[in-house]
């Protein structure tokens, strides 16, 4: 199996060598309105957005950086596939503009933006990101009413374009079949609420692209691209910054598109690339382990498991795990021009199968 990935350097606003209805998952991060970190992002595509600022009109501020992000909204509508999915992590600002503390809730303005456009709504992830900070309060400490709820959390708006994806064919299905999640890991990933990502500041090696990157964790899209993807698929990231959600593709076995208005990023990407085989293969092997730790614990509670996986012949909960499986990186080859060749390995190797129906009583009962 093999899969191609390709970087396009320019404005998300205008995604003209993407064909109509090509793409299957979008997993993206905009720059976050009103958060003061990105506003230079978008004084540099509309003075207005300066003007507004300065004269302290933040309801003004906020409509006119949204306003640069909705044709990016209708792009994605025309490169989607009927029954794709976009994903995308945004969070709400709470900014203080001539003493005057708001919140600016921007999951709820990119949704209805969208809405309009024509996307179906699908019940939202809130990311609960951690913190450290021994001290949340926002506003007056201890004397009400000027203390506020701190704002910890993001959203991922998961949309989809027209109706539910159908997998007609006998090949789309087995193919299907292969890409599935364990058990476990649905009733983790498909909760509503994410506790457990850290997020993933980071210093950036081209000072002059930006003082930091707001990335999202390498996690994040990689649930999400196993979430709503298939083997094969192809995933737009419109704004790919640092590359993760081209990385998260690349380890699961999808075909990537990534869009990024500033060129200087590219030093980082490359930087990064050399590492994804081995960070790849290492959050495979995690999958794994963690299965066989979920089917360990499983059979000393005395809970039965029945069905067992064709490929790797350890234990599964369900027949929809049986033809489960993860393929390998083995190689990744700069086909230059920004278009990147990723390999993988079509069957288990050694020591991910085998040996497991020496180590559990399940398969052979």
């Amino acid at each position: 199996m093999k899969t191609k990935h390709a970087l396009l350097f320019q404005n998300a606003c205008h995604l003209e060598p993407i064909a109509d209805g090509s793409i299957d998952l979008v997993v993206t991060s905009p720059p976050y309105p009103m958060i003061s970190m990105w506003d230079d992002i978008f004084n540099g595509q509309n003075q207005a957005v300066y003007e507004a600022l300065k004269n302290n009109d933040g309801n003004a501020a906020f409509e006119l950086m949204h306003q640069l992000l909705d044709p990016v909204w209708k792009e994605l509508y025309r490169v989607m596939k009927t029954g794709a999915i976009a994903c995308i992590n945004i969070g709400d600002a709470v900014r203080t503009i001539d003493g005057d503390f708001s919140l600016y809730q921007n999951h709820t303005r990119i949704m209805q933006s969208m809405l309009k456009i024509g996307f179906s709504s699908l019940p939202p992830i809130i990311w609960r990101k951690q913190t450290n900070a021994p001290n949340k309060f926002m506003g007056s400490g201890m004397l009400p009413p000027g203390a506020y709820v701190t704002l910890e959390h993001e959203y991922i708006l998961i949309l989809r374009k027209g109706r539910k994806r159908e997998f007609a064919s006998s090949e789309l299905k087995k193919n299907r079949g292969e890409s599935a999640f364990f058990w476990e890991e649905r009733n983790l990933w498909f909760s509503d609420v994410w506790m457990d990502l850290k997020g993933a500041t980071q210093t950036l090696a081209d000072k002059a692209a930006r003082d930091r990157s707001g990335a999202f964790p390498f996690e994040l899209p990689f649930r999400l691209i196993n979430m709503f993807s298939v083997y094969g698929d192809t995933v737009l990231d419109p704004f790919l910054g640092l590359g993760t959600t081209i990385f998260a593709a690349m380890a699961s076995g999808r075909n990537s598109v990534g869009v990024e208005v500033n060129n200087a990023f590219k030093k980082d990407f490359s930087s990064k690339l050399n590492a994804i085989t081995s960070i790849s293969n290492e959050r495979i092997r995690r999958r794994l382990s963690d299965h066989l730790n979920f089917v360990n614990a499983r059979e000393k509670d005395g809970k039965p498991i029945k069905h067992q996986n064709t490929p790797y012949g350890f234990p599964v909960i369900t027949r929809q795990e049986k033809e489960l499986i993860l393929h390998e990186v083995t190689k990744i080859k700069d086909k230059g021009k920004n278009i990147f060749e990723v390999e993988y390995a079509e069957e288990p190797g050694d020591p991910m199968a085998g040996y497991w129906g020496e180590l559990f009583t399940s398969v052979n009962k």
